[in-house]
């Protein structure tokens, strides 16, 4: 993984066979973002997404390997208990452009994945909503 900074904005490239949700943590951590978007493309071999039901309380967890290349991939980085939280959402498509998306649980990049981060000059936690099951923004 390699970065660089423009003032607010952070382009991060990531390489083959490093997992997308690391290297943006190790990046939120050693630049000390507390409140940020994230937009990013690329193409992964391997991933794992979720869908969170809302009745259960549970996410239900998908694995997908082979060429896919990344559609979409946004998301949020805060705070939770001192910590960087990452929220991402990644849509993928096949070689035949079916495409699958969910909540991003990791994913293993087979070429680049290009990674914009733009700061938001403050920062916002997180709270566990009992009610819901998840971890809010904290407003």
């Amino acid at each position: 993984m390699k970065y660089k900074r423009f003032n607010n904005k952070i382009l991060v490239r990531i390489d083959p066979n490093e997992e997308i949700i690391t290297e943006i943590t190790n990046v939120a951590n050693q630049e000390k973002i507390k409140l940020a978007n994230i937009s990013a493309i690329g193409a992964v071999n391997n991933f794992t997404i979720g869908v969170y039901n809302t009745k259960e309380k549970e996410y239900y967890s998908n694995n997908f390997t082979g060429n896919y290349e990344i559609v979409s991939l946004l998301g949020t980085i805060t705070t939770m208990n001192n910590l960087t939280y990452l929220h991402l959402h990644m849509s993928a498509g096949d070689e035949r452009g079916i495409v699958v998306g969910g909540h991003l649980n990791n994913a293993i990049v087979s070429a680049t994945c290009e990674v914009v981060i733009d700061i938001i000059d403050d920062y916002m936690d997180r709270i566990y909503n009992e009610e819901i099951g998840l971890n809010i923004f904290n407003i």
